[in-house]
């Protein structure tokens, strides 16, 4: 496969503006794509700018909107919100050379909208999990380093593979080549619910998963997940402190609360106090990904007869606070408790 063209990275948010000005600040070519035309000139007036407690600097960089994107490339990280995937990958596909390949850096389990309409053997799975946000036009913010882990979808170590993975490396230096990647996105799934759950409130990441009140029921909600990756024969795999084995079913209690604690310490460490979930429905109130991330484990649970309650009732208080129906509150937590019980 040909490297000649540029790393065009759709989507200059979180992940892709911090992905992509390390690779520039690492000598490659890069070609941002974004919708927000604010962003897209301020990055080709100004750079882009990375700052937060790791690195402040900018890089030159060149940024254009999806209309403007002309001919095909090679490798493509597709960076968008998990409910844009399909409208973007329909956007990238007359752009992806015949023998080039879309990276999924996102959060779900994007991989398989990705194939349905580019073709499996052309989609690379791709797990992050570090901490980042768009502050404003040309300025991301990068809070905290955290896992990077790419791999084929059929888990093949392949010559493509290897080269993302050096790609990666030139942004975080820890990160992994794996043969399980749908392990790791589906043990982000099991922490990426319990981030949804802390988001309906105003408390922090850390003080939420610390709260002895609301262990119980962000317990079950983990171990309904669980439930459903084991009842699709996936082996989920641990990242950043986070063991998904403690919410597998049958899981020891101990191995729980020592999971809940790590996340804590984790997350105690990182600039960004609160998730994207939550600056999407308390500061930038557009709608989350909660349909893109959870709806995949209610359809999948209902496929192999696995009940989600939970995960169906934290959908919908999500929902009602995007639409202003419901306020972020502690006392929603005890709404799921009532789910549960």
């Amino acid at each position: 496969m040909s490297a000649t063209t540029p790393i065009l990275i759709w989507g200059a948010g979180a992940i892709g503006g911090s992905v992509g000005a390390a690779l520039i600040r690492a000598g490659m070519d890069v070609l941002f794509v974004d919708q927000a035309a604010d962003h897209v000139a301020a990055i080709n007036q100004r750079g882009l700018r990375i700052t937060g407690p790791l690195a402040e600097y900018t890089v030159p960089a060149r940024a254009v909107t999806p209309d403007a994107v002309e001919g095909e490339f090679d490798r493509v990280f597709l960076c968008v919100k998990a409910h844009h995937t399909a409208a973007a990958i329909e956007a990238v596909a007359p752009h992806l050379a015949r023998c080039g390949y879309v990276a999924s850096l996102q959060n779900g389990l994007n991989e398989r909208v990705i194939a349905a309409r580019i073709d499996k053997a052309r989609t690379i799975g791709c797990f992050v999990n570090f901490g980042a946000d768009y502050i404003e036009p040309g300025v991301i913010l990068h809070g905290g380093r955290g896992a990077v882990v790419v791999g084929e979808l059929d888990g093949e170590r392949t010559p493509r593979i290897e080269q993302l993975h050096g790609l990666m490396r030139r942004f975080e230096p820890n990160a992994v080549l794996t043969d399980n990647i749908w392990g790791y996105l589906w043990g982000k799934l099991i922490y990426g619910a319990l981030l949804f759950a802390t988001a309906v409130t105003p408390d922090s990441i850390a003080d939420v998963l610390a709260a002895p009140r609301h262990r119980p029921v962000l317990t079950r909600l983990g171990l309904e997940v669980g439930a459903v990756a084991a009842a699709a024969g996936i082996r989920p795999e641990a990242f950043d402190g986070f063991d998904p084995t403690a919410f597998r079913p049958g899981a020891p209690a101990e191995a729980t609360t020592r999971s809940f604690d790590d996340m804590v310490a984790h997350n105690r460490k990182s600039a960004k106090s609160h998730s994207g979930i939550w600056r999407d429905l308390a500061v930038r109130r557009r709608p989350t990904e909660v349909d893109a991330q959870l709806g995949p484990i209610v359809e999948i649970g209902a496929q192999h007869g696995v009940p989600t309650p939970i995960t169906a009732r934290l959908i919908v208080l999500i929902h009602d606070i995007e639409a202003g129906r419901r306020a972020m509150a502690l006392s929603l937590l005890d709404e799921l408790e009532t789910v549960s019980a």
